[in-house]
This record gives structure tokens, C-alpha cells and sequence, in this order.
């Protein structure tokens, strides 16, 4: 993935001191839209939600090449649930976690070459010292036996959040494989402010690895070695969504403090300007200045205010829905909603905005095309999207 670089004197980029993060002037800058469409009414949504099965506090899922679904629970569960069936077993030999607050288990995603080697890609908050945690990233082979049942073997943490902090929130830990064959990771910024402009942390940043957990030669900070050499951009808040779109372009959207969430095309070695700017403010008030006063920071495509407390995301390559190849899709947990985006080159807009009913946690594609939704919470619904008929 080539990008021209945002060249940032970092050294020079003023940290402000933040404390907490409220109610934002709804006016969009940047290039974010205007005007949210009305949600569509469940009696008026093109497709039709059917209730698959339930899991406990689910956080992710990805589809295995059978078909087969992996769900991660927060408290520290691997289920395997077979589609065809309705049975579901879990899998033993994942790590312990650090389950409270948003923290526990995370993303689970496959290596690209998965059908040859059974390695897949996990995180969770994991315990540190003096009541300290950070999000890890680690790899395993995935050992299914006949029933469905299995483990996961030679487990090996290649990545951790640096320093490990007190607090449960904000760890981000979405995961992705790129075009480049290169594992990203959002890190965010466990809900500590200044992180994120901080290159001696990889907190509040996106991170690029190799898919052994090696540091890529051509990173944009690799120069100056340490936990820099990780990352690909910074200035982030929390990132709770990933995706690649068609043309190799990474766009991910982020949790804002009190209004201003957002959704940003990723660049290289780009400072997207947490917390020295944001279109949400402080949750005690005090305003944080809107990006379109600090041009050098890299401003969002689109942001919310009110906000969707966006969750998942995947942008659509399927044909079971054709008319919405190409858009992205957002799970809204506080607006307990599904979110269409449309793109335009480097250039995005919500398009649709459908009602749930629900918190959404996770969004994913199905080998048919069809659309996965997990809800959010305990005795959360898994539903398959389909096209009205």
C-alpha cells in the first residue's frame, strides 16, 4: 500500500494536557457531512435479520473457509459454531484475560494463507503489574478435531501495548490483514489523552507488522526505532473498526470524547490530531478545538454528532446485495444501529442508516454475501442479514 507521507515535525507538535472528554458543536468540519439520514424503519429495511444462535458478551467473529463461524466472548470464551448444525463448541488454549470494564477478549481474524497453515490472530486485555493493563496481540494454529470441538496450540504473543496503564477502557485491539500482507493493529489510547502524540508510546496509534510480529523496513517512523518503528499513523482516540476497501485504502473509524466520532482514511505517517483536536469536546464541557483550526492535523472524512458509537465495520465486496457493493457498514452501539457509508474516492458520506433496535457490536460478511450482525451485552443475538424477497 504506497502513500505520500505527512511530514510532521513531531517534535514540535504542542501536548496539551486533557483530562476528561463532552457535547460538541454539531457543525462538521473537515469534510464530514452535514446532515445524518433518518434512520429506516425496521417494517422498511430492504433485508431481512434472522436470529442464528446466542453468545455472551460477543466481540468479534470471522468466518473459516468451511463456513464455520469463530466468536470471541469478552470474559475469555472461543466458540465454534457450525452453521449447518446449530452446534456450537468452544476452544480451548486461549489466553487469559483481563475481563472488565471494555476490556477481555478482542478481535480474531485469519492469516491470509489460513487454508495452508491454521494461523490465526487474537487479542485481549492482558494483565500487567500494580493493577496496570494493555491490549496483546498474539498468534496460534487453530486444531479442529471432527466434532467441531478443538485448540488452539503454539500460542505466542507478538505485540503489546507499551506502557501498560491503570484504567479499563480504550484499548482498541481491532485487527486486520492488509492488500501488503502486513498485520495492522488499532492501539488506542486507554482513555489517557496525551499517549496519542507520544512516540515513545504506541498508545493512541495504528500499528503495521509483519505477520510474525517483525517490524516492516518501510514503516514511516522505523527510523527512529523503539516502539515508533511500530507505528503507521497517530493521533488517534479509539478504534474500534478496520477495513480495506477495493482499492487497497485503509479506512477505520474511531469513538470521539462527547460528540465527533469519526471516519478516517488512513495515510502514512499521518498525525490525525487526538487530543490537541477533535469535533467532540470535553465530557466536563471545555470545548477541544475542531480540526479545520489545525490544517495540519489529517481531519476526518466524515463525524457524527450526536454520535453512533461506531463498532465493527466492514466494507461490502459481496453480490447478494449489489446494489451496496463497495459501502462500508458500521455497527452503532449507543444508536443501536446499522450505518451504510458511501465512498467516493478518498471521499465518504453516510448513505443509510438502519434501526436495530439493539446495540451492534460486530459487522462481518459471510462467505454468500449475506451480512453478520452480534449484538452487544449477554444473551446477544447473532443475525444473518438476507435481501427481502
Amino acid at each position: 500500500m504506497t502513500r505520500t507521507p505527512l511530514l510532521l515535525a513531531l517534535g514540535l507538535v504542542p501536548i496539551l494536557a486533557t483530562s476528561a472528554c463532552n457535547a460538541a458543536d454539531p457543525a462538521a468540519n473537515g469534510g464530514a457531512q452535514a446532515a445524518t439520514p433518518a434512520a429506516t424503519p425496521a417494517d422498511q429495511r430492504p433485508f431481512t435479520a434472522t436470529e442464528i444462535s446466542r453468545f455472551d458478551q460477543p466481540w468479534a467473529m470471522t468466518f473459516l473457509p468451511d463456513g464455520s463461524l469463530l466468536v470471541t466472548e469478552k470474559r475469555g470464551k472461543l466458540q465454534h459454531l457450525d452453521l449447518a448444525s446449530g452446534q456450537k463448541h468452544e476452544i480451548t488454549g486461549v489466553p487469559k484475560v483481563a475481563y472488565g470494564g471494555q476490556g477481555g477478549f478482542g478481535d480474531i481474524i485469519l492469516h491470509p494463507d489460513f487454508a495452508r497453515n491454521h494461523v490465526i490472530y487474537l487479542s485481549y486485555a492482558e494483565e500487567g503489574t500494580l493493577d496496570t493493563r494493555g491490549a496483546a496481540v498474539a498468534r496460534a494454529t487453530l486444531a479442529l478435531d471432527a466434532s467441531g470441538a478443538g485448540q488452539l496450540k503454539d500460542l505466542k504473543v507478538i505485540w503489546r501495548q507499551s506502557p501498560k496503564v491503570s484504567g479499563e477502557g480504550h484499548y482498541g485491539h481491532r485487527l486486520a490483514f492488509g492488500p501488503d500482507g502486513k498485520l495492522w493493529i488499532s492501539s488506542s489510547e486507554r482513555q489517557k489523552f496525551d499517549p496519542a502524540q507520544d512516540m515513545g508510546s504506541n498508545l493512541g496509534k495504528i500499528i503495521r507488522l509483519n505477520d510474525d510480529g517483525s517490524l516492516p523496513a518501510d514503516n514511516p517512523f522505523a527510523s527512529q526505532g523503539g516502539v515508533a518503528a511500530q507505528v503507521w499513523s497517530l493521533g488517534h482516540r479509539n478504534i474500534l473498526g478496520m477495513a480495506f476497501d477495493a482499492n487497497g485504502k485503509l479506512w477505520a473509524h474511531e469513538m470521539g470524547p462527547a460528540g465527533g466520532d469519526e471516519l478516517n482514511l488512513i495515510v502514512r505517517g499521518a498525525n490525525y490530531g487526538y487530543p490537541i483536536v477533535s469535533n467532540g469536546d470535553h465530557y466536563d464541557g471545555r470545548p477541544i478545538p475542531d480540526h479545520d483550526t489545525r490544517p495540519e492535523f489529517a481531519a476526518p472524512k466524515v463525524t457524527w454528532t450526536p454520535v453512533i458509537s461506531p463498532a465493527g465495520f466492514v466494507i461490502y465486496s459481496g453480490s447478494l446485495f449489489p446494489q451496496w457493493k463497495g459501502s462500508g457498514f458500521i455497527g452503532g452501539l449507543s444508536s443501536t444501529s446499522l450505518v451504510r457509508v458511501a465512498f467516493d474516492g478518498d471521499s465518504a458520506r453516510e448513505a443509510e442508516r438502519f434501526n436495530m433496535g439493539e446495540r451492534i457490536r460486530e459487522v462481518e460478511q459471510g462467505p454468500d454475501g449475506a451480512l453478520w450482525l452480534l449484538e452487544d451485552g449477554s444473551k446477544a443475538r447473532l443475525l444473518k442479514l438476507t435481501p427481502k424477497t
